[in-house]
């Protein structure tokens, strides 16, 4: 279990505003919930609006890419540059601040540590499920 600081959020941002400084974007939207904390900070580093929904055009934030669901999800819909913290296999359309291994499990700093081993251990039974 990794538990991730302010401080690493806190690099993620300056990573990703310094690889989308010089692009065009209407704004910026983040996928509930992990990807909100993402967008706003990326709102601000990058001086756009922060989107309460995507739109084409934007830059679409999360925390984590695991399964590719929901950033799938919204590629169909947008056209849109997407963008995690934590990617859990190599970018393909997505890019992401930094690559770990799909066995990683992470806490994110406005998670609630306390929590993360039940989170875990739900997530990795309900993934184990065999049809």
């Amino acid at each position: 279990m990794q538990q991730l600081t302010w401080i690493q959020f806190d690099w993620a941002v300056e990573t990703i505003t310094s690889r989308y400084v010089s692009h065009s974007f209407s704004g910026v939207y983040g996928v509930p919930r992990g990807g909100v904390c993402l967008a706003v900070a990326l709102s601000h580093s990058l001086t756009l609006p922060w989107l309460s929904e995507p739109k084409d055009g934007c830059l679409v934030v999360d925390d984590v890419y695991e399964t590719g669901q929901t950033l799938s999800s919204i590629r169909d819909q947008f056209d849109a540059t997407f963008v995690v913290w934590m990617s859990k296999v190599p970018p393909e359309w997505w890019n992401a601040a930094i690559t770990i291994s799909p066995d990683e499990w992470l806490v994110f700093p406005w998670e609630k540590v306390a929590f993360a081993a039940e989170d875990e251990a739900r997530y990795r039974a309900s993934r184990s499920k065999t049809p």
